[in-house]
């Protein structure tokens, strides 16, 4: 939506995987041995990029080193000498990998893919290791030396700061995840479940029953577990069932690949479960459950409840569509080519998306700079920091906001932050009255207590699914919900954020007991790119 506000980011991190292709593996002793390249100018004078020449003297000795053990050697050959060689030492000790052989691909500029094959050992088993990776040369910045670009990636493209490698007895059992109805659930089957099913391994495994075998895998900087990368010896997987549904789960895979930097939340709002949660981004970050984003328009739905439970306005009552509204100085704008409505209800408004007649309302009595908080805390169960869902989840932001921000919270611009997850809460909550914190395993299996909220009155559910489903067959929404039958209800978003060229786009809605939501990255209006991938989710079912 228009505000020219600030919003929140998703933060990730990210390893690019590039296959070894090239001019061969080389010597090591002697790449270890050579000279510096030739020159007779001072290191320490360069500036600008590294010439073809540096770049092959650093990465020639950096493998070296690297094959022969030496880590010292080779971290000194890094930017980041105290971070390299922690992470190059646990290669060789904590990892136990040896017999390494480095087989650089075709340099680009600084950039030099290479591949990797060693032996994982452990108490008399072995098993082959083999990956591919990338790193770059940088000008040191204090130096002027040509120097390997460090990040842990570097060493394995699925080391992540903080991270090592350890081979040993896993720290947790494997798992059999399955999902509702006993269907198994794999990361290969469905790679967004990849990490996730990861994380359900570090903290259910015990409970699940099993028996951890011999591993290398990724140990993050906490000491808890991560990726296992080869299985010397294999544990007894322990069963572990979830709340996800195979069917909806496959239907949000395919749909989130179609759009870049999609993610997807789907619950079952009589119960709080959670029957699918994909993400189709380079970074692999589960924006789905941890993403913190503007939610656009989608807000509106919080906004509109604040509306009726403080006796603002009702679906039928006045909510006035002018083509801007100046909150304290901020001017609100409306999408391209909405005409405006002056004798506009709160459901006219609500269905079109007018950002103007939300925020003329936001200063009626009693309205606080609070009061949007309050609803989302008190009614919907954001914000608290007390979700326990079984992974890693944030349980969105809204925050009492003063000046422009007041405004701009209503239309889901300004402070407020949201996830996917988040966005599909709030809309199980607005059709059925009830706060069920979503979950994916369930709460019995370790005693945790679910966040709990007051809810909604039976008149305000009423009103707001009466706006959602006509958003759905009349309103914004009506293109990405055709064909959907039922009692269904949506409602679009889109949030602009600075830097970028499109806004990112955002949907919700609901079909029977399924409601999902989804968020795309720079995809536009609400209905272009997270409306297909909503209605694809709620067309499978769960």
């Amino acid at each position: 939506m228009r505000a020219g506000v600030r919003v929140g980011v998703i933060g990730g991190v990210f390893a690019v995987l590039v296959g070894g292709a090239g001019y061969g593996a080389y010597n090591i002793l002697s790449a270890l041995n050579s000279g510096p390249a030739a020159s007779s100018e001072p290191a320490a004078h360069r500036t600008g990029p590294p010439s073809a020449d540096e770049v092959k003297d650093v990465e020639e000795k950096f493998f070296a080193a690297w094959a022969k053990g030496d880590a010292a050697t080779a971290a000194s050959l890094t930017n980041n000498s105290q971070d390299a060689e922690r992470v190059l030492t646990a290669y060789g000790t904590d990892a136990r990998i040896k017999d390494v052989h480095i087989t650089p691909g075709v340099r680009s500029g600084g950039s030099v893919p290479f591949s990797v094959k060693a032996t994982v050992s452990y108490k008399g088993r072995s098993e082959p290791l083999a990956y591919d990776s990338t790193l770059t040369v940088v000008r040191g910045v204090s130096t002027g030396r040509a120097l390997v670009d460090w990040q842990p990636s570097v060493v394995h493209p699925d080391l992540q700061k903080g991270d090592t490698l350890a081979t040993g007895e896993a720290k947790a059992p494997p798992i059999e995840a399955v999902d509702r109805n006993g269907v198994v659930l794999t990361g290969k089957k469905y790679p967004s479940l990849g990490p996730i099913l990861d994380s359900l391994r570090a903290k259910y495994g015990d409970a699940a029953g099993g028996s951890p075998g011999i591993e290398l895998s990724v140990v993050h900087a906490d000491d808890t577990p991560g990726k296992t990368l080869v299985t010397l010896a294999k544990g007894k997987p322990g069963k572990l069932r979830t709340t996800i549904g195979a069917g909806a789960q496959a239907a949000a895979e395919r749909a989130v690949a179609q759009y870049a930097e999609s993610s997807v939340v789907a619950v079952k709002p009589s119960t709080g479960e959670v029957l699918a949660v994909a993400n189709h981004r380079k970074d692999a970050f589960n924006a789905a459950f941890e993403g913190r984003l503007a939610p656009g328009s989608t807000m509106k739905i919080i906004t509109a409840a604040m509306l009726i439970d403080n006796g603002v306005s009702s679906m039928n009552g006045p909510a006035p569509c002018p083509d801007t509204a100046v909150w304290q100085s901020q001017t609100f704008h409306n999408l391209p080519g909405m005409a405006p409505n002056e004798s506009a209800s709160l459901a006219n408004s609500f269905m079109r998306s007018c950002n103007t007649a939300f925020v003329k309302l936001v200063d009626e009595k009693p309205l606080t700079d609070a009061s949007l908080k309050a609803e989302a805390e008190e009614r919907f169960g954001l914000g608290r920091d007390n979700w326990k869902t079984g992974i890693v989840s944030f349980d969105g932001s809204v925050p009492a906001s003063t000046g422009p921000d007041r405004a701009a919270n209503a239309i889901g611009q300004g402070q407020v932050q949201m996830s996917p997850l988040n966005m599909a809460s709030v809309t199980a909550t607005a059709i059925t009255g009830t706060f069920r914190q979503p979950y994916l395993v369930s709460p019995r299996l370790d005693d945790r207590q679910p966040a709990t909220a007051r809810g909604l009155a039976p008149g305000t559910v009423a009103q707001l699914k009466a706006m959602m489903r006509l958003t759905a067959t009349q309103g914004t929404a009506v293109q990405a919900m055709a064909g959907l039958g039922g009692d269904v209800g949506a409602k679009t978003g889109s949030a602009e954020v600075d830097g970028q060229m499109k806004s990112n786009s955002w949907f919700t809605g609901y079909r029977g007991d399924i409601a999902a939501a989804a968020m795309t990255q720079e995809g536009g209006h609400g209905g272009d790119a997270a409306g297909p991938i909503v209605a694809a989710v709620l067309r499978a079912g769960g």
